[in-house]
């Protein structure tokens, strides 16, 4: 009598179950890679390929004076650097106001000894270009000091 050995019916439901999970997960790493691709060379943020703003020209704007703490003003000239392909690019064409305006916000009511301090200056700087930033929606890239007065 020869007796044969059968693998139970458990054994061979396993089998496919095991490859089926393979099958499963080697789709969705094809999806999840195709979609990366698909977002790299289709949906990408064209700015993020750019690199730093190449510099446009400076516009100067009339100064300002500003009221300190204590009685004291500040009278301060800016300038603009813009980037090179921002709109109205020509000094009757580029509308200042809004670069005022900001300098006012950053410097108004602080003491003569801040604004007067290098390091402090330089923190109220960064400070001003970063308003100058998002309220020309990246067209100003830097800011100078053409005159810095306080009394």
């Amino acid at each position: 009598m020869t007796t044969t050995t059968a693998a139970p019916p458990e054994e061979k439901a396993a089998a496919p179950k095991k490859s089926r999970k393979k099958l499963i997960i080697i789709i969705a790493v094809v999806l999840l890679l195709g979609g990366g691709g698909g977002y790299w060379f289709v949906l990408k943020p064209k700015g993020a390929e750019d690199g730093p703003p190449e510099p446009g020209t400076v516009v100067p704007l009339d100064h300002v004076q500003i009221n300190l703490a204590e009685g004291h003003y500040l009278r301060l000239g800016l300038s603009l650097q813009l980037t090179a392909d921002a709109g109205g690019e020509g000094h009757g064409e580029f509308d200042g106001s809004k670069a005022l305006d900001a300098a006012i916000d950053v410097f108004s009511g602080r003491s003569v000894a801040e604004v007067a301090k290098e390091g402090q200056r330089a923190k109220l700087k960064l400070e001003l270009v970063h308003l100058l930033e998002e309220r020309y929606h990246g067209d100003v890239m830097d800011v100078y000091f053409t005159e810095f007065v306080t009394e």
